[in-house]
């Protein structure tokens, strides 16, 4: 069994377990006296929609750009900026927690202890002796069945006794009865928010069960199953107590064996699609790498399914009321990065409630783009929230006023179509990416030759200027041309793909060539704003003018050798300064080596990944105050990082085994997924490929890279072709 497995009960939450199924999740503790289910529903977010629009954008957009252009003010730029460009109010909603069901046991914990999760399942399963009795549980969240299910059992008949409760800190409206064998909980989030109502019910063997006030009580009984299920008004179920109890009726009448089979074939469904072993099977760390890797699968599965919300700074997981950056979506490099790996590590379907909210995020964007900016189009800033709010988030200089967060998102609408040929979603997504590109129609200006953004920063990084001032506004960041490039090839490529050739297009093709080239600057490395200002933190956390190494394929060491020198000089200096320090920037790091080919460099930051960002239950850590926060993003992008090392693969080509560290030189893994949607079955010793095959699933050409060899390779829907 492919397991995360402890001998005791969580400590504390980043020693709990996640279940989810996209829409619910939870963190098991595992603890026998007072156990804690602590649970979430991924529409549980405080408030309602707000309109933010600076009322006043639009009036002094012109002077804060002649600031920055002709008069090379940037303090004043900046101190204007705050006024007229911060979101009114500044803040979007937070995710919160839906509370939690705790089951009090009345014994203290015992011996013989093992709480595991089962990866190759998706349950949490615990086990303990107390007294002559085996005590056994199992949790896991049915997406089939959009419930959570515990069954516990005793292999002493009689011995399963405790009351249940369910408790949130503020914020609920009530607790109870829901009818003979189950208790309710009424949730708000303030006023205009979403309502909510969390339901248990239980079905017990041997044994009594009753309601009595708001606790379920179970006395006596061998075997107990609990199912749970959460409704909330987002998604327009009807009638809340109706939609909870039938879901739960439903559950309970299928039965726990048959509600089990069913979420692991749903479950297995995907993560059975890859299988991966490095070196000898008992080697303990190349074991937690693969275990790693898989975990990262697992929490996409758990976290991001069709119909769901996308997964936020915290998958789903948040314990809190007012949680780390409000657990929203960070789009200046968090949201995406929890999307990485789904395509090359066979997760496609997983993506999919990313482009749901994009659509969402185009008809609240539209109207900031209009007010704010006096453009057609749609843009969205550095934050999104559950009502894809666009507006500015926070009054924080080096992040606030960066307007690329729609473009970056909306890169992923091609990355998708390339790897799964699905013409129907291009067509559906066309009219996203086609606005996110008309507001750079209208936004861009020309400056000496070249047509950038302005006002904008490179998130969230801060320059120093000759004088000695420090500043983070500028005009034509790196990362803002980096994207564009990236945004303006996919939709061209989608309008060719679509057979539509109108302005729009012509235009989108004219700008293109007029962005910028990137430069290299006086140490050696990539330039990241237009002039080649000292860093005030040459260690920072963010390193966005590398985008185009990574998520991007702009710079590679075989097309653009000069300018990937530049990037690993970027790099070089970063680290030589403490860069790398939090789990998703190192990750991040871990992809980049990947991209120059640097598998020693890969394999170092992973390490220290796993050393220095990484909780005991595997979730990432980031550093907050005197100590460590999770957040998702680290996990996603260093299973990103590791598919990267076995595998790259981009429109004209896929190459094997690209950034294999000696530490991993035998190994084999089935079903990462290339460009194109075909699955890659190899196995490798001594760093070389010894048999692969590949798997079609669409037509298409490409080169294989494969021990220092190109092949061409053409493949037909459903062809086998065996390389090695």
């Amino acid at each position: 069994m492919r397991s995360i497995t402890f001998d005791r009960t969580a400590a504390d939450w980043n020693e709990a377990l996640p279940i989810g199924n996209g829409r619910l999740g939870a963190m098991i503790f595992g603890s026998q006296n007072r156990e804690r289910i602590q649970l979430n529903a991924d529409s549980i977010w405080y408030g309602g929609p707000q309109e933010r629009c600076n009322p006043n954008a639009r009036e002094y957009l012109p002077q804060i750009r002649k600031l920055i252009l002709e008069d090379g003010n940037i303090e004043e730029a900046q101190r204007l900026m705050t006024f007229a460009l911060s979101g009114t109010p500044q803040s979007e909603r937070p995710y919160q927690t839906a509370g939690d069901l705790y089951l009090d046991w009345g014994y203290a914990p015992a011996g013989d202890f093992c709480y595991a999760l089962d990866l190759e399942e998706g349950i949490v399963k615990v086990a303990c002796s107390v007294g002559d009795a085996r005590i056994t549980k199992e949790y896991f969240a049915s997406y089939p069945a959009q419930v959570i299910a515990v069954r516990m059992t005793s292999s002493v008949p009689g011995r399963l006794s405790f009351s249940a409760m369910l408790s949130r800190d503020r914020y609920y409206d009530g607790t109870g009865k829901l009818d003979e064998n189950g208790i309710r909980m009424w949730g708000n989030t303030g006023e205009g928010g979403v309502r909510f109502l969390t339901g248990l019910k239980a079905k017990a063997t041997g044994g009594s069960m009753k309601v009595v006030g708001e606790h379920l009580l179970v006395q006596d009984a061998d075997e107990v199953v609990l199912c749970l299920a959460i409704e909330t008004s987002f998604y327009e179920c009807g009638d809340l107590y109706t939609a909870v109890r039938n879901r739960l009726d439903r559950a309970l009448e299928q039965g726990y064996q048959a509600l089990r089979d069913e979420h692991v074939k749903d479950y297995q469904a995907l993560y059975s699609r890859v299988d991966f072993t490095l070196g000898d099977p008992s080697d303990e760390e190349l074991k937690f790498v693969t275990n790693y890797f898989q975990f990262g699968r697992y929490l996409s599965i758990a976290a991001s399914r069709p119909g769901s919300l996308p997964a936020n700074l915290q998958g789903i997981w948040n314990a809190s009321m007012t949680p780390p950056w409000d657990s929203k979506y960070t789009i200046n490099i968090n949201t995406e990065m929890n999307y990485w790996p789904v395509e090359s590590c066979n997760l496609s379907e997983c993506h999919l409630p990313l482009f749901d909210h994009l659509k969402r995020m185009r008809e609240r964007g539209k109207k900031v783009a209009q007010e704010m900016y006096g453009c057609r189009g749609f843009v969205a800033h550095h934050n999104t929230d559950i009502w894809a709010d666009c507006a500015p988030q926070d009054i924080y200089l080096p992040a606030s006023y960066w307007v690329m967060g729609a473009a970056w998102l909306s890169t992923h609408i091609w990355k998708h179509y390339c790897y799964t040929r699905d013409q129907a979603f291009l067509a559906e997504m066309y009219p996203v990416l086609a606005d996110a590109v008309l507001f750079f129609h209208d936004f861009l200006v020309e400056y000496q030759g070249n047509y950038v953004t302005c006002p904008s920063v490179s998130p969230e990084n801060t320059y120093i200027l000759p004088s000695g001032m420090s500043g983070c506004v500028c005009a034509g960041a790196t990362m803002d041309t980096e994207i564009l490039k990236e945004l303006f090839d996919g939709y061209l490529k989608a309008s060719a793909r679509l057979g539509i050739e109108d302005a729009q297009v012509e235009r989108t093709k004219e700008l293109l060539a007029a962005l910028p080239e990137y430069r290299i600057g006086k140490h050696g490395q990539l330039v990241e704003w237009w002039d080649d200002y000292e860093e005030q933190e040459p260690g920072h956390r963010h390193i966005s003018h590398l985008y185009a190494l990574h998520p991007s394929d702009q710079i590679t060491p075989d097309q653009t050798p000069e300018l990937a020198q530049a990037a690993a000089k970027t790099l070089e200096r970063r680290l030589a300064n403490g860069g790398g320090h939090t789990g998703w920037s190192c990750a991040w790091i871990v992809n980049m080596y990947a991209r120059l080919g640097d598998g020693e460099r890969a394999w170092e930051n992973l390490q220290k990944m796993f050393e220095k960002s990484t909780f005991p239950n595997m979730f990432s850590n980031h550093p907050a105050g005197r100590g460590f926060v999770f957040q998702i993003d680290g996990n996603y992008g260093a299973t990103s990082g590791i598919s990267e090392m076995l595998l790259q693969s981009n429109e004209e080509r896929t190459i094997l085994l690209p950034a294999i560290p000696e530490r991993w030189k035998s190994g084999k893994i089935r079903g990462l997924v290339m460009c194109g949607g075909a699955e890659v079955d190899m196995e490798w010793k001594d760093g070389k490929v010894t048999a692969c095959t590949v798997r079609g699933k669409h037509a298409f050409d490409t080169k294989i890279h494969v021990n220092g060899q190109v092949r061409e390779l053409s493949l037909r829907p459903g062809e086998t072709l065996v390389i090695l």
